[in-house]
């Protein structure tokens, strides 16, 4: 899906802005391209044992995404093709035990390369729908998204400047997820609620507008 609606993007769409502040939809594509080619690092730095950082620096990593805006809409989609399938034969190159091997993201968090794949979805979706292009969180498949889901939940497990409370996403069939969170909630909030899309958009993107329960604002992620 992402490569079909950036293949619809003429010069005129890749210079309007996108849903991420400051950036066009060419600074978007760009950084989808180059976050594809860290994860190829963080996967080559599993499967060789050698550490491959996603990028030299954040400063290096900004400057690309500059430099690569810049450039004409046949050039950022062919870009961003080639580094899919730069990914892609990556992935495929791992042999099983190698995806537990320990990567770090270049904010130092380290974990298993098992992850990389869900950091892979998780750009892709978010920045699908940052692209405004006709997709929205409604449109991510429910295999993938339990998966999204978790990663996005993931950095509010582990923190110790808030206070506890649960989030429950209400799932396709009946199912539900539930997650003990540690926020900066209301004072009594005890659950927070609504479907896994809406849950999704709040814990990315801040929108609340379908959680129940006094959601607290939470910035964008990424």
């Amino acid at each position: 899906m992402l490569r079909e609606r950036v293949a619809g993007l003429d010069e005129d769409a890749f210079r309007a802005p996108s849903l991420l502040p400051g950036w066009s939809r060419a600074h978007l594509v760009s950084h989808l391209a180059r976050s594809a080619d860290a994860l190829v690092n963080l996967l080559t730095w599993a499967r060789t044992g050698i550490e491959h950082p996603a990028y030299p620096s954040r400063a290096d990593r900004d400057a690309d995404i500059e430099a690569g805006a810049d450039r004409l809409a046949q050039v950022i989609r062919e870009d961003l093709g080639a580094a899919c399938d730069r990914f892609h034969v990556a992935v495929e190159g791992l042999a099983d035990d190698q995806w537990s091997a320990t990567v770090a993201h270049y904010t130092g968090r380290a974990f298993p390369a098992e992850q990389v794949v869900e950091m892979a979805l998780f750009e892709a979706w978010n920045h699908l729908v940052d692209l405004d292009v006709g997709v929205g969180y409604a449109d991510v498949p429910d295999a993938a998204l339990e998966r999204l889901l978790d990663h996005a939940a993931r950095p509010h497990l582990a923190r110790v400047d808030g206070e506890p409370v649960v989030l429950v996403a209400d799932l396709a069939g009946g199912a539900q997820r539930r997650w003990e969170l540690a926020i900066a909630a209301a004072p009594g909030a005890e659950e927070l609620r609504g479907s896994g899309t809406a849950v999704l958009a709040w814990l990315t993107r801040g929108d609340a507008s379908g959680i129940s329960g006094e959601p607290p604002e939470l910035a964008a992620w990424g």
